[in-house]
């Protein structure tokens, strides 16, 4: 009999004892299942791969051990072997012991006469984890790369919402008959600022594929990463902050936001979303015994059932339903704070999980440069203003308006203008434009007076491309983010004449 599944299947014949040891000791999982939906004969590779004796596997129908999306096609492929239709392959996923599921891919025949399926499986569950991280992997780069252009979308029209917001207030601290107005100003200006703080959450993991490492203090990412994860939070518990002082440590902001980020979600997740009164996600820093940075998130959820704490980081593991976690996301957190030379750890504190996070303290790093500080002009400064929304170069030229400000809506427009002999102080350009970019007018500046490319300030809205932000990398001239803060500009300017 199982000489007969080994003609067919592999295309070779052996005698009767040698083929029983074979099926004895093959990796492969082999196995004689009946019309009836049993299977009559396993060999040992079944028990060392779902984890259930050869009883239980024959005690029930094997369909039963399938994937409840894979039954119906499990089904529908013995039918065609009780006609005499072989198998040629199909993958499908069998339960472990343990609760989980491998992937199985197979090859079977049918005998009508003996009313028995022979047939071969090979597991292939690392092969299939490998293909889903690649397609997450490419997702999440899609996904990236959505987010700086989304950013990038909405922090030009932003630009100008706030700045005028910023000129209105202004101009009612001036007038003392337009108070009535100041408390309006201010909370749209709040609004639109809040909207800036997201925008910038998006750009900054967005680019959590490319390692930037620096000395930073952790404070400022993890209240960023608080602000992006709050709607999921408030609904839930309530956020407790416990900040304690910290070293710094040398990281990558965006690599350990999203760490923080997903260490935040998990926490929301294992609480009810109907009893917010009652739980607490408890966000902590401090500085351990051997002068290392800390950061705790701890939840007053069920906790981690102490069987599974010590699979917690395992790829693809995860306690959550279908269709709520890949199993990757503490899996990516153990990698990045690793490659960040820390640990992360988890335990079961007095009510739910404790997730740790320690990160070495910053040593004989390059400390990140400490802000300017903001000064007068000290006399009134030529200045071209390059950017392709109108909107964006006029309200910055509102912003200028103690200054000579002229207004180019292209980088052709600028260097014809400057062609014709016209000198500025400072030259205030976007990067992404249509048609020549700021790299490429940046470039052509250089070729002609690399005194000139010294006086260009970069504004952007988000640099997404990769050659934009290597560029930006590279060059030494100052750059201003957007939404732009009015202040910010005319310290530029101011310390451009002083």
């Amino acid at each position: 009999m199982v000489s007969h599944v080994f003609a067919v299947s592999w295309g070779f014949v052996t005698h009767e004892p040698d083929d029983a040891a074979f099926f004895a000791m093959s990796l492969d999982l082999m196995c004689v299942a009946g019309f009836d939906g049993y299977w009559k004969r396993l060999n040992g590779a079944w028990t060392r791969t779902l984890g259930w004796t050869t009883d239980e596997l024959m005690g029930r129908p094997l369909v039963e051990f399938a994937h409840p999306e894979d039954r119906e096609r499990i089904l529908a492929a013995r039918a065609g072997l009780v006609e005499g239709t072989p198998l040629k392959a199909m993958v499908n996923r069998y339960l472990h012991k343990d609760g989980t599921y491998r992937w199985l891919s197979w090859r079977s025949v049918s005998d009508p006469v003996r009313r028995v399926v022979y047939a071969v499986a090979r597991d292939v569950t690392a092969e299939k984890r490998a293909e889903r991280q690649l397609m997450l992997a490419d997702r999440l780069a899609s996904l990236g790369t959505l987010a700086a252009g989304v950013a990038h979308e909405i922090n030009n029209p932003l630009t100008y919402v706030t700045t005028n917001l910023e000129l209105m207030l202004e101009e009612i601290e001036a007038r003392p008959e337009l108070s009535s107005w100041r408390e309006l100003a201010i909370e749209a200006r709040e609004g639109a600022l809040r909207i800036g703080t997201i925008v910038r959450g998006l750009k900054t993991f967005a680019r959590a594929e490319d390692e930037r490492r620096a000395v930073i203090e952790i404070v400022p990412v993890i209240e960023l990463a608080i602000r992006m994860t709050d709607n999921e939070i408030r609904h839930r518990a309530r956020l407790v902050r416990e900040f304690g002082a910290t070293p710094r440590v040398l990281a990558d902001d965006a690599r350990l936001g999203q760490v923080v980020i997903n260490l935040l979600v998990n926490a929301a997740q294992a609480i009810p979303d109907d009893q917010a009164g009652a739980h607490e996600i408890r966000v902590s820093t401090s500085t351990d015994a051997d002068g290392h940075a800390v950061i705790e998130i701890a939840d007053t959820g069920p906790g981690i059932p102490a069987a599974l704490l010590e699979r917690i980081f395992d790829p693809f593991f995860t306690t959550k339903p279908i269709g709520v976690g890949t199993g990757l996301g503490l899996s990516i957190c153990h990698g990045l704070v690793e490659s960040m030379g820390g640990t992360i750890s988890a335990a079961n504190g007095a009510r739910g999980a404790v997730f740790r996070v320690v990160l070495p303290a910053a040593a004989g790093a390059p400390m990140r440069a400490p802000a300017i500080a903001h000064a007068p002009a000290t006399r009134r400064a030529s200045v071209l203003i390059v950017d392709d929304e109108p909107a964006v170069a006029g309200a910055l030229a509102r912003v200028l308006r103690d200054h000579d400000v002229t207004v180019a809506t292209s980088a052709e427009d600028a260097l014809a203008r400057i062609a014709t002999g016209a000198r500025y102080d400072v030259i205030v350009s976007d990067v992404m434009m249509p048609g020549m970019s700021g790299e490429e007018l940046h470039a052509e500046l250089a070729r002609r007076d690399p005194e000139i490319a010294g006086r260009v300030v970069f504004i952007t809205g988000g640099a997404f491309t990769p050659a934009a932000r290597a560029f930006l990398d590279r060059v030494p001239n100052e750059r201003l983010d957007k939404p732009i803060d009015p202040v910010a500009l005319r310290a530029v300017i101011a310390r451009r004449v002083a």
